[in-house]
């Protein structure tokens, strides 16, 4: 017990070097992909609003309803909720570094499977996107007690508040680096598809015309010359 004690005693008075301002980088960059991809997705729900709940005919865009909206922004902070109680009793039972790689590893899958939820339907694409937004809330509620935790049994006493105060804020930044990212994505897509006003063209307002020839992919029909040839090979 004694050795114990001089042990968390010397690291408590440890001179700050640079390992320090290592797990300072490692916590927070954490706590920054935490903050941008719980927050980033009230930049998409208006788009996906305009995309699958367009009203022909409609004098205004398209929106989520507001139980679909709820579910989207809501559900990543269920799973945060699981993964803080879990990962927190976890990361004590298997140790801290193999648990913080562990949520890693699942906020990545989840983030990857939450950007590629599309479909033709729209309540596919909800529900694939909410089932991605859970499990992604779930392993950032993991990173969460696990950043800090790390980052506090690093410092020592004297900078112990600086640090975990530094990790903090780049929950902010991540913030900050969503609403930056959204905003050079929109303006380089305008630039590459630039569309008329909603009250001009409907339709043009938000479908490039890649997704155009895709719709007719799907819905047109095929040609004479190849309806002709299935219409063989059925017989054949």
């Amino acid at each position: 017990m004694a050795k114990e004690l001089q042990v968390l005693n010397a690291l408590d008075v440890a001179k700050t070097q640079w390992y320090h301002f290592t797990a300072i980088i490692i916590a927070g960059m954490g706590f920054f992909t935490d903050a941008y991809d719980i927050f980033c997705i009230s930049l998409v729900t208006k788009l996906l609003g305009r995309i699958y709940y367009h009203v022909d005919g409609s004098s205004k865009p398209g929106s989520l309803p507001p139980n679909v909206a709820a579910a989207v922004n809501g559900v990543a902070f269920c799973g945060t909720l699981s993964g803080q109680l879990f990962f927190g009793w976890l990361g004590d039972k298997m140790g801290r570094k193999r648990v913080y790689g562990m949520t890693l590893m699942l906020m990545v899958i989840c983030s990857i499977g939450s950007g590629l939820s599309f479909s033709r339907d729209a309540k596919t694409v909800i529900s694939t996107l909410c089932f991605f937004r859970f499990w992604l809330g779930f392993g950032i509620g993991g990173d969460y007690p696990l950043s800090a935790t790390i980052m506090s049994e690093y410092a020592n006493k004297k900078t112990r508040g600086a640090f975990i105060a530094a990790v903090f804020a780049m929950q902010g930044f991540g913030i900050l680096a969503g609403g930056i990212f959204a905003i050079i994505v929109s303006a380089a897509f305008n630039a590459k598809f630039h569309a008329p006003i909603y009250k001009v063209n409907a339709v043009a307002s938000t479908v490039p015309p890649s997704r155009l020839r895709l719709a007719y992919n799907c819905n047109g029909r095929s040609t004479s010359r190849c309806t002709y040839i299935l219409l063989e090979d059925e017989d054949a």
